[in-house]
């Protein structure tokens, strides 16, 4: 199934790109880079820190890769690159010695684009190729970007958890990096989202630091500390699984409700069991897709969007068997990834 889709998705991004090279010479919302790289074209992938997010990204990258380089008869290679914790001189650092390796492109997850935009101009200058996947950055930066708004993401969450706690309640929102652009956008739009309905009761549910074993410790004090909560949400992939399983030790499924973000497999399966009650997922394959396509593309001194807008589904307990079937054909059971090198843990 997800064979068929790369393919696809593959043959139409070649053909837009295609036309986008004709048509658009001289006019604004794109980006030239020059060819980089030889036979082989290597890929460097920066997410925010060690994450099962990230990895799901990186093996999604890799297929896209691979179905790539079959079509154009081209080595395509990913070099997955996390921080160990999610420190902007840490991940800064990585970007530079990705950078001195003469890569064919870096897509990168911004921890603190203010704190990353001197290293990323120097990259640029040196004629490599950037992407931004996830996070968002100004859009005065020039660098193409992959994903969902994150404000719309947000929204689609905090809706449905109104809806579901019958829009009265006390909800607790958890913060994830204090200097990731997403994560921000996210966690104060909630705060000023939830404002339209005065019966529900705002409060912060701690900071993760997208770290799904925090994001539990921090739940489970908050719990503790309000026995009236009826609600939790966050701005980051972690907190969901870390919350849920604070809610079940502390035998509150069904009292307290969460509405998470993105379609992890822990997510997913706790959707099922009836912890978690849905999820805003700005689908990972389609993110890494498009990154690759984009860098590829740059490197060939092809111009491209600036923007890309992946769309954003909602994963409830209706739909949820779906999104596991779905990820279970692709990043377990499909043949393709023994062929690519890919495994579970990759």
């Amino acid at each position: 199934m997800r064979k068929k889709y790369f393919s696809k998705v593959l043959l139409a991004v070649i053909a837009g790109f295609a036309a986008l090279a004709v048509s658009c010479q001289g006019q604004s919302g794109t980006q030239t880079m020059s060819k980089a790289g030889g036979a082989d074209l290597r890929i460097v992938i920066v997410p925010k820190v060690v994450h099962p997010w990230f990895d799901d990204f990186a093996n999604y990258a890799r297929l896209q890769a691979a179905e790539l380089g079959a079509q154009i008869g081209r080595n395509i290679i990913i070099d997955y690159r996390a921080p160990t914790t999610a420190d902007v001189a840490e991940q800064n650092s990585i970007i530079q010695q990705a950078a001195a390796t003469r890569p064919g492109g870096i897509a990168i997850d911004l921890l603190d684009y203010s704190g990353t935009a001197a290293v990323i101009e120097e990259v640029r200058r040196q004629g490599i190729p950037v992407v931004f996947f996830d996070a968002e950055a100004p859009d005065d930066s020039g660098i193409p970007q992959v994903g969902s708004p994150s404000e719309d993401q947000a929204r689609i969450a905090a809706e449905y958890l109104a809806k579901v706690i019958g829009y009265r309640g006390k909800v607790a929102v958890m913060r994830g990096v204090p200097t990731a652009p997403n994560h921000e956008a996210r966690y104060n739009y909630y705060f000023e989202y939830f404002k339209r309905y005065p019966d529900i009761t705002v409060i912060q549910g701690g900071v993760d630091n997208d770290d799904i074993q925090t994001a539990q410790q921090q739940a489970a004090g908050i719990i503790a500390q309000n026995p009236d909560l009826v609600g939790y949400i966050g701005s980051n992939a972690a907190y969901p699984i870390g919350v849920g399983n604070a809610v079940r030790e502390a035998g509150k499924v069904g009292q307290i409700h969460i509405v998470g973000l993105e379609g992890m497999a822990e997510t997913l399966d706790l959707i099922k069991s009836g912890v978690i009650d849905g999820s805003s997922s700005a689908p990972t394959v389609i993110q890494a897709s498009q990154a690759v396509l984009l860098l590829w593309q740059q490197s060939m001194g092809n111009r491209v969007p600036l923007k890309i807008n992946t769309g954003i589904d909602l994963i409830t307990k209706e739909n949820v068997d779906d999104a596991i079937a779905e990820a279970q054909n692709f990043t377990l059971k499909d043949p393709n990834l023994k062929k690519y090198g890919i495994g579970q843990n990759n």
